[in-house]
Formats: C-alpha cells, sequence, structure tokens
C-alpha cells in the first residue's frame, strides 16, 4: 500500500517542498530509504521504529521503501522523523489518509515517540503556506516562531500518538496564535546597556550617534582602556527597533541557525554580535559543507562588533568586504548555492600600534616603525574603504576620570535617532522612490546618492579640496556624502550643508596621514 504526506527541505533560508512516499511490498522486512537522505534523515528509521512501537503502533514487519521527491534535493537534517512515521501508519492502514493531503508536517522523534524541536521551523511554516496547505504540524517548542507567519494553522504537537489523534479527528488542537506587536513592545522593554554609563569622549558618542542615524560602519581607534569596547555594547541602545517585517526576517535567519531558544518565538532586538578574533572565515561569512549561516547574517539588521580588528585573519576580514557592498553573501558548494541576507553595521576598535600606546601623551611607545606598518598593514586598504566613520578615542585623563556630573542617556540620543531614521524612511520610501531593502542612507545606491545628495557650490569647493587632499577613492566620496546626508538629517535640515560635510569629512581618519594621533 502507498501512502504520501508532505513535508520541507531547507535550503539556506527557504523550504524546497518534499513529498515523503512510503510503499509497503512483500518480500523479506527492510527499510530503504531513496531520495538523497544524508546520515541524519538515514538514521530516521531506527528513531521511527522505536518511536512507534513505544507510542503502541505496530511497525509494519513489510519491505518498506520510503522516497523523498524530489530526488535531486539533498535531504538533512531529523526534521523528516515525523512525516516518515505519519506516512508509514497510513500506508499500514493505523492512519486514515483522508486529512494528509491537507496538511504537511515536520519534527524530530525521541525513541518514546515524543517530538523534538527543529531548525528552521519557521521557514517551513512559510514554506507550506506558499504550497497551499491548511496547516503544518511541528514540534510544540516550534509552534511559536512558526506562528509567525500568517495565513496558515499551526499544530503544535508533543509526540506522534498526539499527532495520531489530531489527524483522525478524535482530538482538537487549536492552532497557535502570536501577537507579534505585543512581543516587540514587551521585548523592548530596558535591559540595554546605557551611555550614560561612559565619561568623557564626546567626539567618539556623536560619531556613534551619526553611524547608528545611518546605519554606517565604524572603525574606533585608541589606546587600551579608552572606551571603545564600552562604546561598541552600548550601540544598541540608541538604534531604532525593529519593525515588524525586520524582526520576522531576523527570527527565521537565527530559526534556521538553530540559535533559538526553546519556546522562543521572536527575536525583536537588533542582534549583536562579537566574535572572538581567532574565528575562521567560514564561521564570519557562512558556509560549511552543509551551508550554515555565517557571523554576518546573525547580525543582520545589527551590529557586528569586531574587537582588536588587527588580529582578524587577513582571510576573514577580506570575506567582509562583498557582504558590506552587497547586504547580502552567496555560498556556494557542489550540491547548493545558497544567499544568505547580511546587512549589518559594521563596528571595529583597534589600538593605534602593537603596544597600543602610539601618540598617548601619558605613556610612551616601545614599537618599531616597521612594526607599526605591520600592524596596520593586517587591514586592507580596500576593507578600509568601507568604513563610513572613523575616530580616535583618546585615553581618559584624570579629570575625565573623577568627573561625577550627570550624562546624556541613551534614551534621548536614541530619540534623536530614530527622527533621523524616520526622515531617510520617508524620503527614500516615497513613491518612484522605493527600492527593497533601502531604509536609511547607509544603504542607498548611486541613483539615490545623486539623488538626495546634492550639495552647494561652497559644499562642492570643500568636498574637491579634500578629495586632492586626502586622495579619497570614488567609493570614499561616496560614502562621505551619505555621512553628510545623516548629519543633515540629525539637525532636521534638507540640504547638505558646508557644516554637515565638513564633519563628514572629519570622520575620514583612516585618509589622513597621520591618523594615529603622531
Amino acid at each position: 500500500m502507498l501512502a504520501r504526506l508532505h513535508s520541507h527541505a531547507v535550503i539556506g533560508m527557504d523550504a524546497c517542498p518534499v513529498e515523503v512516499e512510503t510503499d509497503l511490498g512483500w518480500g523479506l522486512p527492510a527499510f530503504n530509504m531513496v531520495g538523497l537522505p544524508d546520515a541524519a534523515v538515514r538514521e530516521s528509521k531506527e528513531r521511527v521504529r522505536a518511536g512507534m512501537s513505544n507510542s503502541g503502533y505496530e511497525f509494519p514487519l513489510r519491505r518498506i521503501t520510503v522516497n523523498l521527491a524530489p530526488a535531486d534535493v539533498r535531504k538533512e537534517g531529523p526534521a523528516f522523523d515525523l512525516p516518515i512515521a505519519l506516512s508509514l501508519l497510513a500506508a499500514s492502514g493505523q492512519l486514515k489518509q483522508k486529512r494528509l493531503a491537507g496538511y504537511s508536517a515536520a519534527g524530530e522523534l525521541s525513541l518514546d515517540g515524543g517530538i523534538r524541536r527543529i531548525n528552521g521551523a519557521l521557514s517551513i511554516a512559510e514554506g507550506a503556506r506558499k504550497t497551499g496547505h491548511r496547516g503544518v504540524l511541528l514540534p510544540a517548542a516550534n509552534a511559536k516562531e512558526a506562528a509567525l507567519v500568517e495565513g496558515i494553522e499551526i499544530i503544535a504537537v508533543d509526540n506522534l500518538k498526539q499527532a495520531v489523534k489530531f489527524l483522525q479527528d478524535e482530538i482538537t488542537i487549536a492552532p497557535i496564535r502570536v501577537d507579534v506587536v505585543a512581543l516587540i513592545e514587551s521585548n523592548n522593554n530596558g535591559g540595554s546597556l546605557d551611555l550614560a554609563d561612559v565619561k568623557g569622549q564626546q567626539h567618539a558618542r556623536r560619531a556613534l550617534e551619526v553611524c547608528a542615524a545611518g546605519g554606517h560602519n565604524l572603525l574606533m581607534i585608541g589606546p587600551p582602556g579608552s572606551g571603545k569596547t564600552m562604546l561598541a555594547r552600548r550601540l544598541p541602545s540608541i538604534l531604532p527597533p525593529l519593525g515588524i517585517r525586520e524582526a520576522v526576517e531576523v527570527t527565521r535567519i537565527y530559526s534556521v541557525a538553530g540559535l533559538l531558544s526553546a519556546g522562543g518565538s521572536l527575536i525583536s532586538r537588533r542582534p549583536f554580535r562579537s566574535p572572538h578574533h581567532t574565528i575562521s572565515h567560514v564561521g564570519l561569512a557562512g558556509g560549511g559543507g552543509s551551508p550554515r549561516p555565517g557571523e554576518v547574517s546573525l547580525s543582520h539588521l545589527g551590529v557586528l562588533f569586531l574587537d582588536e580588528l588587527p588580529e582578524f585573519s587577513r582571510l576573514a576580514l577580506e570575506t567582509l568586504r562583498q557582504p558590506m557592498e552587497d547586504g547580502s553573501v552567496s555560498i556556494s558548494r557542489a550540491l547548493a548555492r545558497v544567499t544568505y541576507p547580511a546587512s549589518f553595521m559594521l563596528v571595529a576598535a583597534m589600538n593605534p600600534c602593537p603596544c597600543g600606546h602610539l601618540g598617548d601623551p601619558r605613556q610612551q611607545c616601545i614599537c618599531l616603525p616597521h612594526r607599526i606598518a605591520s600592524y596596520r598593514g593586517r587591514v586592507s586598504g580596500p576593507l578600509l574603504d568601507r568604513i563610513d566613520v572613523a575616530v580616535e578615542v583618546p585615553g581618559l585623563g584624570r579629570q575625565e576620570m573623577l568627573e561625577d556630573s550627570p550624562r546624556e542617556p541613551s534614551s534621548k540620543v536614541a530619540a534623536r535617532v530614530s527622527a533621523a531614521r524616520e526622515r531617510q524612511s520617508s524620503r527614500l520610501q516615497a513613491p518612484k522612490q522605493a527600492e527593497d531593502g533601502v531604509f536609511c542612507n547607509a544603504q542607498m545606491n548611486t541613483r539615490l546618492a545623486e539623488k538626495f545628495c546634492r550639495l552647494d557650490p561652497p559644499a562642492t569647493r570643500l568636498l574637491e579640496g579634500a578629495i586632492d587632499r586626502l586622495a579619497l577613492s570614488a567609493r570614499a566620496h561616496h560614502r562621505i556624502l551619505k555621512v553628510a546626508r545623516t548629519i543633515a538629517d540629525l539637525d532636521d535640515a534638507d540640504d547638505i550643508g558646508p557644516s554637515h560635510l565638513a564633519e563628514a569629512i572629519s570622520y575620514r581618519a583612516i585618509d589622513r596621514k597621520g591618523w594615529d594621533g603622531s
């Protein structure tokens, strides 16, 4: 007897429809699985055998053939346990097939028949909706994240017996529902580090505000203990909250990566990722035999913080260049090519020299010139060219360390940042201007930058002088204009003035001879 049930294979960010066909034939008992299954899928026959028996169902001693169609798509992971078990029960006559056609299923079986959480449930639910299914049976631990997809019933099941009884109409399971707006509001209350904790560093604080307002990349250069890491970790506290669409997109990435907590539903705060400098280029950009998201994708719509920038391997740093330019990363392997979103703010910190005290008036640098040149040379020019804002973060003096006056909290800075972002959104998403994925100034392409970053004659002359003096590349020139547009937005100005442009040029410290303070 033949039975069919639908499921999905997660490939990158998307879910490919898979039809699970189970046939019971005559002959010596055997369990054969075809359709490009990986090791985890092939091992499911033992989990299915034990799960069915321990749930009170009869495992048929027949020649069992399970086909996962289409046969040319590789199937990975344990998510096919549940659909294989249900189709096997239907083929053996222990489950009526009439309701199988309206539902798809995914879940890992334990040996006692329980259903464990899987990766990519949000993508699976989206795939089931696109293929026109009424609902999808998923592990209870994945139900809330999958319920973010509208237009499909999410049926949470704890074990195989419960799934069978639901499909037999013996019990009723109400579809899971979540209030996305309420989740975002509740998760954004408190808990963030505050800029009020930072003493001094007014220039760096201003640069942080400009980067938050426009989504620009930032490099902080200064001696150890000057507060670079402290500033970077407080950047999320002044960023605007994720919108509903953005929150679902970030949650989808973490669902595919298996990084959602058990029972978790929505990531409503902007990600902040801070990988150690020993990370490989695969860990940073993503990949592996079965491509998985890397740090650039896990920081999508958030912040990727690289502390001690020159200590990262040259290969790892160079992998950042394409995602920083395109906002996505493509990974090609023999059997698949996947693309993950990677629109992030890069925030990097580094010392001016190996000992960290070059230009520090309080402590003398002991580094030889060739060591300093070698240290800086670990970060390539093309990568530095993609950084919009670079600032020096000097060590604090005695008075700054001991001062105890009130400092501006993150809430006030965040209000100015949100107002600037609203100006950008209304401008960039206006009719006839809107482009997918462009919500802030840093994301503007050449056409939009030429339209919205026009300069008056005095500002043009100022920029011409900066191009000659700093030997700016076309990319650096383009990025200066976008930073100037952000500064104007913070000032609530419609046009870019000379003062806005001058401040943007001052942030190109990496283009100045003696940026290290020498």
